[in-house]
């Protein structure tokens, strides 16, 4: 099997990244982001996918962290499309239901190419240190969006914001290891249409 990585750059007015990412990883990340609280939901991602991640992001952070926060959304999507390439043997769908403290998050995808984001998430405070917490959102509609997956966040209770997003971006990391996981049963792709 053809080794499942990309290399992916995006560059604006407002942003310039620089993002490599290996779906078949040992959960190894390097990350020089100017958001830190990104940087350390991308940490956490990348462990518990066991994914490899190198990402050097730098934007206009001065205006706030919303163009990079987003930007990391769309390259990491087009990343994870381009590492998937045909999908062949893949086992297509994934889901977790992640405990974290207070919390409890289920996120479930569907590696379909037919993006969604069902977002069922109040979070209950508008910031996390200097972090809008409205960016993650955005974040992962733009993950969706660009990756063409059918993601499905659900926070089923919690008060403290850090933990409903960190339990968030692991619960994603958890389904997306079961989803991209090749299944030596399936001849071609899971899908009756004969593509994904």
């Amino acid at each position: 099997m053809a080794e499942r990585k990309s290399v992916i750059a995006r560059k604006t007015r407002e942003t310039d990244i620089e993002l490599e990412f290996a779906i078949d990883g040992t959960g190894t990340s390097d990350l020089n982001v100017q958001v830190p609280f990104m940087s350390h939901m991308l940490e956490l991602f990348t462990k518990h996918g066991q994914f490899d991640l190198k990402v050097a992001g730098k934007g206009d952070v001065e205006v706030d962290d919303h163009h990079l926060t987003e930007d990391i959304g769309i390259v990491l999507g087009q990343a994870l499309k381009e590492a998937l390439g045909d999908k062949y043997g893949i086992k297509r769908y994934g889901s977790m239901t992640l405990p974290m403290d207070e919390t409890l998050v289920t996120v479930a995808v569907d590696l379909s190419d037919r993006p969604h984001l069902e977002w069922r998430a109040d979070l209950p405070k508008d910031r996390v240190g200097t972090f809008d917490t409205e960016n993650v959102h955005e974040f992962f509609w733009k993950l969706a969006v660009e990756a063409r997956m059918n993601l499905h966040i659900v926070v089923h209770h919690g008060h403290n914001t850090h933990h409903i997003i960190e339990a968030m971006f692991k619960a994603l990391a958890r389904a997306l290891d079961e989803a991209t996981t090749v299944d030596p049963r399936i001849q071609g792709v899971p899908s009756t249409k004969g593509s994904l």
